[in-house]
């Protein structure tokens, strides 16, 4: 009878957890393209920034999901934290990636560097519905390899609970000892040096390297009085109110305020960054076509609004923007009026020598 019992128990528990692994409901999607099965069986690796995909979670599309069901193609999808991070894995060739979705200054790197192949956008019947003020950008004057996925600002997110109402809408609250331990920033070296070029009012893409050292300089002088340096770990600490003041990027904030309705958001008066994330195929890739294909799942309508309600940053897409079921439809966060946008500027890829430089800052910056 215990073996009996055992058994039964046994059995129960492969059920449960079969039942836990298959739980996601597929949706009847309403595509706009047609998809082949022929080339299913094959695999496509995918790396992208981590919470940047809707992943099923809140009976949400889980997008990655859905493709392999509609092409019969594997998805093995990977998560990085920041542009470096990327562009070492993509250099050093351990991993073979067929879709890459960078930032604009690393995209004008890898073109630059030859790490890119040509996205033939004959194959991607959903391109029409990119926005054509992001397409001829600078860092891909002739759309020859990339497709914008998402667009963003950063700014200054803050716990009213903590640290009240009448906060001081500048990059300076970083440096302001009413913050110290309760304070965050980057943890990556071009966006924690924005942060203080844009109050020493520097170009952000400065060839001066006397630039590079004064901005340096000033993150030590405010080193002392942040909690840490952060990527992803920002969501945790100003979710639970361990940390009251971060810079990040505008889309992870109303994430952030789902969880905890204390936090604010402003744009400092200074000045930000913005960027787009382009979706790229490195040259490296192994399965061109499923990654044409993949691009162009991405770009359908529910797909693209279903990524842009779990990611929260502004869409490039037409049928995202002007769709009114779209969660952030003319949220003024990620669709500021025109007296409202701030001054921005976009982050370019630098000469060696000068990137080298302020990489080394950056390191002392850390160490010191």
């Amino acid at each position: 009878m215990k073996k009996l019992l055992t058994l039964l128990l046994c059995f129960a528990l492969i059920l449960s957890l079969c039942a836990c692994e298959y739980s996601y409901k597929y949706f009847d999607l309403d595509l706009k393209s047609n998809y082949t099965r022929d080339l299913a069986g094959t695999s496509i690796t995918v790396y992208n920034w981590g919470e940047y995909i809707s992943d099923g979670s809140d009976d949400m599309i889980d997008v990655n999901a859905e493709f392999e069901r509609l092409t019969g193609i594997n998805v093995n999808y990977l998560m990085f934290e920041s542009n470096e991070t990327m562009y070492s894995q993509i250099k050093s060739g351990a991993i073979t990636y067929d879709i890459i979705i960078p930032s604009d200054y690393m995209i004008e790197r890898l073109i630059r560097e030859n790490e890119l192949l040509e996205i033939d956008t004959s194959k991607i019947s959903n391109y029409h519905l990119i926005d054509e003020k992001y397409k001829n950008v600078y860092f891909d004057p002739e759309n020859k390899y990339s497709v914008p996925y998402s667009v963003g600002m950063v700014g200054v997110i803050y716990n009213t609970a903590q640290v009240g109402a009448d906060i001081e809408h500048s990059w300076n609250v970083l440096w302001d000892k009413k913050y110290k331990d309760k304070a965050l920033n980057f943890n990556n070296p071009r966006d924690a040096f924005m942060t203080a070029q844009m109050l020493l009012g520097q170009d952000l893409n400065s060839t001066n390297k006397a630039d590079w050292e004064a901005a340096a300089e000033l993150l030590k002088k405010g080193k002392d009085n942040l909690q840490s340096y952060v990527m992803d770990e920002v969501y945790g600490k100003m979710e639970t109110g361990e940390a009251a003041i971060a810079p990040y990027y505008a889309g992870d904030y109303l994430t952030m305020k789902e969880v905890n309705s204390d936090l604010e958001f402003f744009y400092p008066e200074e000045g930000t960054n913005i960027f787009i994330d382009s979706i790229c195929i490195p040259k490296s890739s192994k399965n061109y076509e499923a990654a044409l294909m993949y691009i162009n799942f991405l770009l359908e309508p529910e797909i693209a609004t279903a990524n842009a309600d779990y990611i929260g940053y502004a869409s490039p897409n037409t049928a995202v923007i002007n769709n009114p079921d779209y969660y952030y439809y003319q949220n003024k966060i990620l669709y500021p009026d025109e007296k409202d946008t701030p001054k921005v500027q976009y982050y370019h890829d630098i000469e060696d020598e000068i990137r080298m430089h302020y990489e080394m800052l950056w390191i002392d910056v850390k160490l010191h």
